[in-house]
Order: C-alpha cells, then sequence, then structure tokens
C-alpha cells in the first residue's frame, strides 16, 4: 500500500497560491449534518479567505457554529493525488472597512493592477475569514524514494 508523503508548511502555501481559487468549505448545518459548497478563497497570511454572498445558508452555519473545514485536491490517479484540508474557525467579515481591506487583497491575489482594485465593499458581499488550527495534507505523487 502506498503511502501519501505530508507536505510541510512551505509546501502547503505553495499549494494553496497555485491552486485556481477554488476550494470545498464544509460548515456544520443546525441539525448537525456537513455542508460542502465550492468557493473562490485566497490566501492571506496563515488564513484563508473565501468572498460569500451575505444571508447564505453557508453565513448562517458559521454564525451558529465557527468550526470549517476547507478542501482543496488535485490530480487523476492514485500515483498523483494530493491535497490539503484545513480544519479551522471562521468569522463572517461584513465591517465595511474590513470588507474592502479583503476584497482588495482578493483583487492582488488575483493579479489585477492596483489601479482597477475595487474602491469599495460590494453591496450583499461578505467574507469568511478561516484561521486554521489543524492541517492535514497528503502527496502520493512524491511518496517513494524512487520518484527523486
Amino acid at each position: 500500500m502506498l503511502m501519501p508523503r505530508k507536505l510541510t508548511d512551505e509546501e502547503v502555501e505553495a499549494y494553496l497560491d497555485s491552486r485556481p481559487g477554488w476550494a470545498i468549505l464544509t460548515t456544520i448545518e443546525k441539525d448537525g449534518f456537513p455542508h460542502s459548497v465550492p468557493l473562490g478563497y485566497f490566501r492571506l497570511g496563515r488564513d484563508v479567505i473565501l468572498g460569500v454572498r451575505d444571508r447564505t445558508r453557508k453565513v448562517a452555519n458559521i454564525e451558529s457554529n465557527p468550526n470549517v473545514s476547507i478542501l482543496l485536491e488535485d490530480g487523476s490517479t492514485m500515483a498523483d493525488i494530493r491535497g490539503v484540508m484545513l480544519q479551522g474557525h471562521a468569522r463572517i467579515v461584513r465591517e465595511p472597512g474590513e470588507a474592502l481591506e479583503l476584497a482588495r487583497e482578493g483583487a492582488r491575489a488575483r493579479g489585477v493592477a492596483e489601479s482597477d482594485w475595487p474602491t469599495e465593499p460590494r453591496p450583499g458581499a461578505a467574507y469568511i475569514r478561516v484561521t486554521p488550527v489543524r492541517t492535514v495534507s497528503w502527496d502520493y505523487g512524491n511518496s517513494t524514494s524512487d520518484h527523486g
């Protein structure tokens, strides 16, 4: 059985930064069931920022239980599958000053020219800011020594 290699902290950050910007966010419903949705994201230091419409199910879920997970994975066979799951605490950002700051950081992360960065937060938009507590990672592509 092939055992996957764990990614280093630096590799996890590089992996988050290299992805096309979609991750699966899982929140917990009031009835205890997980609720998973794909969302755009970017990294800000150790935190992961996801843009959402306010007053959606995932926002309500976080307001009643801030524990979330974020999953990113790629690869198509057992020989090259790799991924990262971050478990952490989320908070909803609506305050206009902080929301604008995150909107501008998101534009920077997407490579938008600074002259085109937003100057006010989008109406009805909010951000989910996740601070990771635990990171689980796997890389089957580099799991044996003969992949040097």
